[in-house]
């Protein structure tokens, strides 16, 4: 299997609330890593991949919807690494972009009623019981291998921070970043935004995983997973346009959302440095092209 090579570069965005709050905002482009396997779906990968050549296995099954990045980043994993890939894809076989791409790259798409897909462990072992061959990599690459994906970001960071921002949505990205961040003996305080309403559990899961704290900021979920709104968009393209930096209205968006606003209410002292992680996940910003075009201008 070829080395791993994940490093994403750091730049700094320049605004005038910024300037005005005396804030110096950061940002952490995993955006960057991989055109298909991007930001945090690299390093959630990392370890499953390295145990599956560990493990002798040759077969990556997943699970996910049909503009999961997770699916795509797998997919794309499976082909460099000469694996197979097989996903159970939540929902009928709608041919959207991503699953184009999965097509491509080789992996199997197994279509699944919403049902069905609540008990993914039944799902796996209705076709993979008793082969050695197959790996089970759960949705999202949750689970300890991408924690400690996840926590080597931290040895990427030149300097500590007042302040480290990242959405969740199952939370193991957020709790790999406060492991890597006490590893190194950082003092950041790690704000995680879920994107999800009613994401009360994922505070818990964190908090199962980590001794450490963290600020939980569950107000801009934007009434729920991939839903939005028409100022969560018209910041989207704002932001994007004023930087040259893309965002998604599931993750990323909203993340930097709750950043800009807080900035705006003084949340933070002047003087106050903040990181934020860009997770990827541009491929869903194809599943809501349209709903950029319904906004004025």
């Amino acid at each position: 299997m070829p080395e791993f090579d994940i490093h994403s570069p750091l730049e700094e965005l320049f605004f005038p609330l910024l300037r005005e709050k005396e804030i110096r905002l950061f940002i952490k482009r995993d955006d960057m890593i991989h055109p298909f396997i991007s930001g945090n779906k690299w390093r959630k990968l990392k370890y499953n991949l390295l145990r599956a050549e560990a493990e002798n296995k040759d077969h990556l099954v997943t699970f996910g919807g049909v503009w999961s990045n997770h699916l795509l980043a797998t997919a794309c994993a499976a082909a460099r690494f000469g694996l197979k890939a097989t996903a159970f894809v939540r929902g009928e076989d709608i041919n959207t972009e991503s699953m184009v791409l999965c097509r491509l790259f080789g992996m199997q798409l197994r279509f699944t009623d919403r049902e069905s897909y609540r008990d993914k462990r039944a799902l796996f072992n209705s076709a993979f019981a008793g082969d050695s061959s197959v790996l089970f990599v759960d949705e999202g690459g949750a689970g300890t291998e991408g924690i400690k994906g996840c926590a080597e970001l931290a040895d990427e960071l030149p300097e500590d921070y007042d302040h480290v921002f990242c959405a969740a949505g199952t939370g193991t990205t957020a709790a790999g970043i406060i492991q890597g961040l006490t590893a190194r003996g950082f003092n950041a305080k790690v704000n995680v935004v879920p994107v999800l309403k009613g994401a009360e559990f994922i505070e818990e899961e964190i908090s199962k995983l980590t001794d450490a704290g963290f600020n939980f900021v569950p107000a801009y979920h934007f009434g729920g997973y991939a839903k939005t709104q028409p100022e969560l968009l018209e910041f989207i393209r704002n932001f994007s346009s004023a930087t040259g930096i893309l965002l998604d209205p599931v993750y990323t968006g909203k993340m930097m959302y709750a950043v800009f606003d807080l900035v705006k209410k003084g949340v933070f002292a002047p003087g106050s440095r903040i990181l934020t992680i860009h997770t990827g996940g541009l491929f869903g910003l194809l599943g809501m092209k349209d709903r950029f075009f319904m906004l004025p201008g």
